[in-house]
């Protein structure tokens, strides 16, 4: 049995999907701090059975203790946490508690438990604002721009520490890039409890009709068309490259690193015209002033996720965007003719 934290969230919901369709027993434990217990429900409709469910913060250890007691748990998929680039700027000891605090807790847990696989859910921005571009996992760290990517790192920090200490651990590190889109069926995407602070969903809400303009903040980075490159990649294949990677450290210990990106980067105003040009919807926009913390340009190199775990993302950006936007027509309908929207998104 596979323990996935956060697995009511965005990307642990997807990722528990892929484990169930390859057949692993899944349990999920979640504080649902920023999902619904409707997402488990959801993961049961697309799979065909459901998942284990335990409401719980990865940072009280006693619940940890008790997961690990009462079930057969031989690895982790650690993708609890918080992840909002300028949120974590206005609450950095939030951060710091849950994202490193959770880790330590978990690692601990685990150790006592006699479970040492780990898939660690880290980020890209852990490379600061690199001068080197695409950024391979050689590319130094140290310098993140804000508390989230220091959390991330700090975390990574521990895990490295630990690992080094005790040669029983295998630790995957996956530096996520831009995480976009939704499950193929619909059933599963990104769905924000409070005001979105990444692109794409507060996107969506403009183009639904929920807000009324996307705030693009910084319209004068040193890039093309003056607004921050990003790689983005589709969330599917971010949870292949979890299963990849788990199927990797169950031959080897140590720590592994892999970037999980396409190695191409595409601008906010980019993003925005393929989004009009897949589904027909303008998007008005009011350009503000950068955000700390934003760095203005980052894309993977994805060349060692390829050789060593034989992943490539397959889905490009028109893909992403499509299933992003089924995701929302089906939840969250609000403007019509819903049968055309989707009709051409299938058809495209």
């Amino acid at each position: 049995m596979i323990l996935v934290t956060g697995g009511a969230g965005y990307i642990g919901a997807h990722v528990a999907v892929e484990l169930m369709n390859r057949g692993d027993a899944v349990l999920i434990l979640d504080n649902l701090c920023n999902s619904s217990r409707t997402t488990v429900q959801r993961i049961a409709k697309v799979v065909g059975r459901e998942p284990g469910f335990i409401h719980a913060d990865v940072r009280n250890r006693r619940a940890l203790d008790n997961v690990f007691k009462e079930y057969p748990i031989e690895a982790v998929v650690h993708c609890a946490g918080l992840k909002a680039v300028g949120e974590s700027v206005r609450e950095p000891l939030r951060y710091f508690e849950t994202n490193v605090s959770g880790s330590v807790t978990l690692c601990q847990a685990m150790a006592d438990a006699g479970v040492f696989k780990l898939v660690f859910s880290s980020s890209a921005t852990v490379y600061g604002d690199c001068a080197q571009m695409p950024i391979a996992e050689t590319c130094p760290t140290g310098q993140p721009t804000n508390p989230y990517g220091q959390s991330k790192l700090m975390a990574e920090h521990v895990m490295r520490s630990m690992a080094a200490s005790d040669g029983r651990w295998s630790v995957g590190l996956l530096r996520y890039f831009n995480p976009i889109g939704a499950h193929f069926s619909g059933q599963l995407g990104e769905t924000p409890t409070q005001t979105p602070n990444n692109l794409l969903p507060y996107l969506l809400q403009v183009a639904n009709r929920e807000r009324d303009v996307l705030r693009i903040f910084g319209s004068d980075y040193p890039t093309p068309d003056g607004t921050g490159i990003r790689d983005y990649v589709h969330v599917m294949d971010l949870a292949e490259g979890h299963l990849r990677a788990m199927e990797f450290l169950r031959e080897q210990t140590g720590v592994h690193i892999w970037n999980l990106g396409t190695g191409r980067g595409y601008s906010v105003l980019e993003v925005v015209s393929a989004f009009e040009r897949v589904t027909g919807v303008t998007v008005p926009l009011a350009f503000e002033p950068r955000r700390p913390g934003d760095i203005a340009r980052c894309w993977a190199d994805p060349g060692k996720a390829a050789g060593q775990l034989g992943w490539t993302a397959r889905h490009g950006l028109e893909r992403m965007l499509q299933d992003a936007w089924r995701w929302q027509c089906l939840n969250f309908p609000r403007i019509e003719p819903r049968e055309v929207v989707l009709r051409s998104i299938e058809q495209g």
